[in-house]
């Protein structure tokens, strides 16, 4: 029987004695032991789901975005804000001097991950348009934009490389800044750049390799909070396919008018991609039923053919390490409820 691919996006929310610790509120039991059950107890509870593909949930990195600066010393405090609807922000460090090396490469959580499970393991990573936001306006002596840009290209490239080379099913950049860009920029000037520079790192892939690699984008997913829900995707998608990868992860069922937004996707996926549409809402607490997500799925192939089509979450449940604003236990339901509704979807698609 033929089937609907569904993944999940990455993040998980931490065990509350892991984010005490993280939090300073108690450190009794060594941080180390409590990433390592964090991680066993995420892949175990992985398999419960049903979920053909599974990560580690994120578990041990900082976000989802400064995990590449862990460890390094030329940082300052003082980068971008991100503003989120709800009036939290989170905010970028600087790069203070060059040369540009990542401190910390995603593969350490996906070696990890595949010692403990030989279910397909699918890794999340940076893209490079974010973290070139780190590269301070008035520049650096000794150390110019376009040296950093080279540096960070290169390191994207090999964080990407050795997810590839050592089994990742999938390799999925985040690129929640996508959307963010034309609130800073409504021209579409920052947005073109950002995906202009990310091509840069695909295009240093071969085309088997691109199959594998995807992108994710949302409008940001922060202690259930958004900073960028209010821009309008017919503006941002024709853009976005223009990304020289296989695979789309699309929040879409928190979107209010998700058929507009199929009718896009309908009018600019490329033969050579698959988009993996949003079927769970991350955060709204309610769980969904398996025929609420089945019949979003069908609601999608009603725009999206069937041999490009995927389902996965709105976003992850947990980018940061510090949000609690979802239960974990509610995030595996929502899994579960994905999976199983995915299934309810073909059984009605290809019978």
């Amino acid at each position: 029987m033929k089937t609907i691919p569904t993944e999940p996006i990455g993040s998980i929310p931490r065990p509350d004695a892991l984010i005490d610790a993280i939090t300073g509120k108690n450190s009794s039991t060594p941080i180390d032991v409590l990433y390592a059950e964090a991680v066993n107890d995420t892949l175990s509870q992985f398999i419960k789901t049903g979920s053909p593909v599974i990560t580690d949930g994120e578990q041990t990195k900082s976000s989802f975005v400064t995990y590449p600066l862990e460890g390094l010393t030329n940082l300052a405090s003082n980068g971008m804000t991100i503003n989120f609807e709800d009036g939290h922000t989170r905010q970028l460090p600087l790069l203070t001097s060059g040369p540009f090396r990542y401190g910390n490469y995603a593969v350490k959580y996906l070696d990890a991950a595949k010692k403990k499970t030989n279910l397909p393991v699918k890794q999340a990573i940076i893209s490079a348009s974010a973290l070139s936001l780190i590269y301070p306006s008035d520049g650096i002596p000794g150390y110019s934009q376009t040296e950093f840009m080279e540096d960070l290209l290169n390191e994207c490239e090999k964080d990407i490389r050795q997810c590839l080379d050592h089994g990742a099913h999938k390799v999925q950049m985040d690129f929640t800044e996508g959307r963010l860009s034309l609130k800073l920029d409504p021209s579409g000037g920052v947005l073109k750049h950002f995906i202009a520079l990310n091509n840069q790192v695909f295009d240093r892939f071969s085309k088997e390799d691109r199959k594998k690699l995807g992108v994710h984008v949302c409008p940001g997913g922060d202690h259930d909070s958004t900073h960028s829900a209010d821009i309008d995707y017919a503006d941002f998608l024709p853009e976005l396919f223009n990304l020289h990868v296989g695979n789309f992860y699309l929040q879409l069922t928190s979107e209010p008018d998700r058929v507009k937004v199929l009718k896009v996707i309908k009018q600019y996926l490329k033969p050579d991609q698959t988009v993996f549409v949003g079927v769970i809402d991350v955060l709204d607490p309610v769980i969904e039923t398996k025929e609420m997500v089945r019949d979003r799925v069908l609601e999608a192939a009603e725009y999206i053919p069937l041999a490009q089509l995927g389902t996965t979450d709105d976003c992850g449940f947990s980018p940061f390490c510090d949000d609690v604003s979802t239960k974990r236990e509610t995030a595996f339901a929502k899994i579960k409820a994905r999976v199983d509704g995915t299934k309810l979807a073909e059984e009605k698609l290809y019978n």
